[in-house]
């Protein structure tokens, strides 16, 4: 094999992820820029008034300096929608993600250093190469081992703990950030006597104006608004020469390249909890908001697109002194409300907000600390989603679980550690709920037409019908397989089971074993498995692991007329007639039950004497003897005659024996045939215990007769 044969499969690897990072001539190529320019623009303008304040009031939220926070808001948003799949959603800094960042430099580092700084970048670029490996290995799938209560318990704590903290700020009280809101607030209720009331007046205003613009809606910019309000008010009244705390100037700069450690691997260790915390949260969030935005429009999002595209943006911001980021819900309405077309809105967002910074920064100088955190304490209201928590904690027991255990996590713990937490314990109700998949006995319904449970329904004494609901895989094999032994103790007489397979997707080689186990049960007390709805999955797996011989291709059964096959191939429909009060499927429905005949004693019980048996051999040879003297009595129901009988046989179904027995030739050697020997053996019994002397069953009833391959009359 030459060298080029062996690079062929690196090429077309290479081939296929680039098309991952050829995104944006992707979104150039369809741009009209006829009909989507304008819109486009308009709306990116409305994105980045919005965005201003967010920025700055979420880069303070993380205990970062204001300009990190437009830094972040400027790079992300142009490198999240153009390498990005949504067309609608805008990326930059959040408040979830940013109480997260804060949370964990706090391990790191003492916030105000210039180490501190230089984490925030380092874990944007941690965060941002794990969002890119995802996307690039395609784990998009993996945003669904995380549960939506997740989210839900998380931004709720994540909410708490942003109202708490800014507390201290509205209050102008001199307390250092921890990240436990416990702390926080003992430390709040021992200096509150210090309280600095101009600062209350401003973020409480700020935080009316901003609640009462809010509910114009999305497109009404109430924080933007709030903080011009604050800031004239602080310039007007002199109020930072009177203690209120002030942002200052902010540089008016195009995002500089950071100056980060290279391989530090100290600090990698510190950070990567956090990092994969804030990976992770952060691709849910916007994984969430993509596809809600998508199905709205009838849209299709690429997930590992928007993986990379995610991953590319915490990378540029990492790298252009901003810090991780992900989508927003807020921002991204925004985007929509606003007539954005393309991801050319969101884009153009970031170069508003850059041509603002440089036009407007010096204006910053004098925007109060106090108002930003009466903005901060407003959005945190908003993630606690009270609708929403309530309409967990009304339909899932599982969900609210989940959901509470990562409130009162975010609450107690570290927030990294909070999340992880949520996301192990939805990832463990996963596994639970994938290993033990529903196995129950189900029977037709009334019109039967489809299966139900059977619960306290009545069962089919000869074959059980069990329906499978999820994977047969190692976590659940020993759950299905107790489940049908369950049954099978529960119901000795079932010597057949049906097992319908509809609903395995899969099966590995610890399902074949147990499926195996459960034929072997079955075989040893003389009865038999059969299986219906085997997709084809499946059906390869057991011929590829050599299961379907062991099976038997018959067994193999069509899932419209299964029940059918069995009850005329397979069953004993004499035990129907003699045994069976019950009607379950719909062939049992003409199946005649006489009261007296259903109630017949066991034939072991009727006479001491076992009744002799004839082979197949045997009743031939009399049969052709052409002496005669032998009369062959078929005691089937009539149905079962004319299906299939001996030629020489008469008809006597075994419930009229007891009656019309007596009126046989007394002259004539009786032998008696049923399907499978059963019947005859009692019918035989019966007519001894009647006093008839010459009475003979056939051995292995007709099936033994069809087996030797002797003639077989149909009507």
């Amino acid at each position: 094999m030459n060298l080029a044969a062996r690079l062929e499969p690196v090429r077309r690897w290479l081939v296929s992820e680039s098309v991952f990072f050829t995104r944006p001539a992707a979104v150039l190529r369809n741009y009209d820029h006829r009909s989507d320019l304008k819109p486009d623009l308009l709306a990116g303008l409305t994105i980045a008034v919005v965005l201003l304040p967010q920025a700055i009031a979420f880069a303070t939220l993380a205990e970062l300096p204001p300009q990190m926070g437009l830094y972040t808001g400027v790079v992300a948003a142009i490198v999240g929608a153009l390498w990005g799949s949504s067309r609608l959603l805008q990326t930059g800094p959040t408040n979830t993600s940013s109480m997260l960042i804060f949370a964990t430099l706090l391990v790191a580092a003492t916030p105000g250093t210039e180490d501190y700084l230089k984490a925030a970048g380092y874990l944007a670029v941690m965060v941002g190469l794990l969002r890119l490996t995802m996307g690039l290995l395609r784990l998009g799938v993996l945003v669904h081992f995380v549960a939506d209560s997740v989210i839900v318990g998380f931004t709720a704590g994540a909410g708490v703990l942003i109202a708490v903290s800014e507390l201290r700020h509205v209050l102008r009280l001199d307390i250092p950030s921890v990240p436990e809101a416990g702390l926080t607030v003992r430390m709040i209720l021992l200096q509150i006597e210090h309280t600095h009331w101009p600062s209350v007046i401003l973020a409480a205003g700020a935080f009316a104006i901003a609640a009462l613009l809010k509910r114009g809606g999305p497109r009404v910019p109430g924080a933007f608004v709030a903080m011009v309000a604050a800031g004239v008010a602080t310039a007007l009244l002199d109020l930072d020469h009177q203690g209120v705390q002030v942002l200052g100037a902010i540089p008016r700069t195009p995002p500089p390249l950071a100056h980060l450690p290279l391989f530090d691997m100290a600090l990698i260790w510190r950070l990567a909890p956090g990092a994969v915390a804030v990976a992770t949260i952060g691709l849910v969030e916007s994984i969430s908001m993509g596809r809600t935005l998508a199905a709205r429009d009838g849209e299709r999002l690429d997930v590992n697109q928007e993986f990379v595209g995610q991953g590319l943006a915490n990378l540029a911001s990492g790298l252009f002194s901003g810090f991780a980021c992900t989508g927003s819900w807020l921002r991204s309405a925004t985007n929509r409300e606003a007539g954005g077309r393309t991801p050319v809105a969101a884009a153009s967002s970031g170069v508003w907000l850059l041509l603002i910074v440089m036009a407007a920064a010096p204006l910053a100088s004098y925007l109060p600390r106090a108002a930003l955190a009466g903005i901060l304490i407003l959005t945190a209201g908003a993630l606690i989603d009270r609708r929403e928590m309530v309409r967990v904690w009304r339909t899932s027991r599982g969900d609210t679980s989940i959901m509470v255990a990562t409130f009162v996590s975010a609450l107690t713990m570290p927030l990294q550690f909070a999340i992880l937490a949520g996301v192990l314990v939805s990832f463990g109700r996963f596994l639970l709920k994938t290993s033990t998949p529903g196995v129950h006995s189900v029977v037709p319904d009334e019109n039967f037409r489809h299966f139900v449970r059977a619960d306290d329904m009545p069962v089919c004494p000869q074959l059980g019908v069990i329906e499978i609901e999820g994977p047969l895989y190692f976590g659940a094999v020993n759950h299905v397989e107790d489940a049908i032994r369950a049954n099978q103790t529960a119901n000795p007489r079932q010597k057949y089971l049906l097992l319908r397979m509809h609903m395995v997707d899969h099966c590995d080689v610890s399902g074949i074993h147990m499926l195996e186990s459960v034929v072997r049960l079955y075989r040893r007390r003389g009865g038999d498995v059969f299986m219906e709805g085997v997709r084809p999955g499946v059906r390869q797996m057991c011929a590829l692991s050599g299961f379907d011989a062991l099976l038997g291709e018959g067994n193999v059964l069509d899932q419209s007329n299964a029940i059918s096959h069995l009850f005329h191939k397979v069953l004993n429909p004499g035990f129907c007639v003699y045994e069976c009060p019950e009607r379950v499927f719909g062939e049992c429905q003409s199946i005649p039950k006489d009261p007296h005949a259903a109630h017949l004693p066991d034939y072991e019980h009727l006479s001491q004497r076992t009744p002799p048996e004839l082979s197949p051999r045997d009743l031939r040879a009399r049969l052709d003897d052409p002496r005669g003297g032998t009369l062959v009595v078929d005691v089937g129901e009539p149905g079962e005659f004319r299906n299939w009988h001996l030629s020489q046989a008469r008809n006597l179904p075994l419930r009229l024996l007891a009656a019309e027995g007596l009126a046989l030739p007394a002259d004539q050697t009786l032998v008696f045939v049923s399907r499978i020997g059963r019947r005859s053996t009692l019918a035989a019994s019966i007519m001894l215990d009647l006093g008839r002397k010459d009475v003979y069953s056939l051995r292995g009833g007709m099936l033994a007769w069809e087996a030797a391959g002797l003639p077989i009359a149909v009507e």
